[in-house]
């Protein structure tokens, strides 16, 4: 059974909803009954009459079909408008107004090529029929003006009215790529902070486990210390999805030592003084971070050597282990890693071996950014 209040009722419309011209088509109307004035004031005849409005009702007609179409048939129903014009011209000089509307219609024409083309024929039939019919300059002189403007006016609009549009749509388009971006963003630091911290509660929770009866004191150590991550976890998180994430090596490096003290492996590090941005700084510590996850989870290595360094104008960081080696291709981790490290212009790569372990070196060039 369908729900017929659930449907809405269509709305009967002669012209498409357009906020650019709105009901201004209905406003324009306001010309049209010029096109009476001549027959009232000639005092024309029932037969007269009948074709002035059989010509009425035919341009009503054809006017607010105009506004729902374009291309081909709205070229015809142009031409059909000055057509019109031209036939009652010479019996009612009212029926001049139909040219304006031809004009008007030819202005909104694509392209604009066309829109010439058809506005320069109109204009040049107007002096044609003005001097052949014996029309008083002045008059028909007064047609090609109004005609010319209005029709020039047009084509300037639409033109304007097109590049809004696609102002329009592509600051749409841009709204929603920068929409993507922030959910990759947030997916990218969420990634980061909950891998590598749910990694490290996991290694201290089985610690704590394993020695909580032969060494109680240390246990209650090693759950304080779950407890201090998971609130530094909760805190990451929502910097995450803020996107005000700054992240230090020094905090990063000493995360990285209990967390591979916490699985059992061996830690080296070296450090010289290098010149980095905060930016640079947070995007190396995010690299480190979840190179030193990628080795606890997946290498099965013993040691790990940590090292930052500079040669010349390039800052290094390099994270290699003595494990098992990558295999597969890259994680969502590591694709992460990549695009934060392209952004500012650096370069990351991946050496892995099947007996040497893995290394993984991040390098940026030139001046800080």
């Amino acid at each position: 059974m369908t729900n017929s209040a659930a449907v809405a009722p269509r709305r009967f419309r002669l012209i498409p909803e357009d906020r650019y011209i709105g009901w201004t088509p209905y406003l324009w109307l306001v010309y049209f009954p010029f096109f009476f004035v001549g027959p009232l004031e000639a005092r024309a005849s029932a037969s007269y009459w009948a074709a002035t409005i059989v010509a009425g009702i035919v341009f009503l007609a054809l006017y607010f079909r105009a506004y729902w179409t374009r291309g081909r048939e709205l070229l015809a129903i142009t031409i059909a408008i000055a057509l019109l014009g031209f036939l009652f011209h010479k019996q009612n000089p009212g029926a001049s107004v139909f040219l304006i509307y031809a004009a008007s219609f030819a202005g909104v024409m694509q392209p604009r090529r066309r829109a010439l083309m058809v506005l320069g024929t109109l204009c040049a039939s107007i002096v044609a029929v003005g001097l052949a019919g014996g029309t008083q300059p002045g008059f028909w002189m007064v047609e090609l003006f109004f005609a010319a403007v209005i029709g020039t006016t047009n084509i300037h609009f639409t033109r304007v009215r097109s590049t809004t549009k696609a102002l329009e749509r592509a600051r749409e388009e841009i709204e929603q790529l920068a929409r993507v971006a922030e959910r990759e963003r947030i997916a990218r630091d969420l990634h980061d902070v909950l891998g590598h911290t749910l990694t490290l509660i996991t290694l201290k929770s089985a610690l704590a486990a394993r020695i909580a009866e032969r060494e109680p004191s240390r246990a209650a150590k090693e759950m304080r210390e779950v407890e201090r991550v998971s609130r530094e976890a909760l805190q990451d998180v929502r910097s995450a999805v803020a996107g005000q994430r700054d992240v230090g090596l020094a905090r990063e490096l000493a995360n990285a030592k209990v967390m591979l003290g916490a699985a059992g492996i061996a830690v080296e590090h070296a450090a010289s003084s290098v010149p980095l941005s905060s930016t640079e700084e947070t995007v190396l510590a995010l690299a480190m971070r979840e190179a030193v996850t990628n080795i606890v989870r997946h290498a099965g290595a013993s040691t790990c050597r940590i090292t930052l360094t500079t040669d010349g104008t390039d800052r290094r960081l390099a994270v290699e282990d003595n494990g098992r080696g990558k295999r597969g291709p890259d994680g969502n981790g590591l694709t992460g890693m990549r695009e934060r490290v392209r952004a500012l212009g650096g370069r990351l790569d991946v050496d892995s071996g099947t007996l040497s372990g893995t290394r993984v070196q991040i390098t940026f060039g030139g001046a800080p950014l």
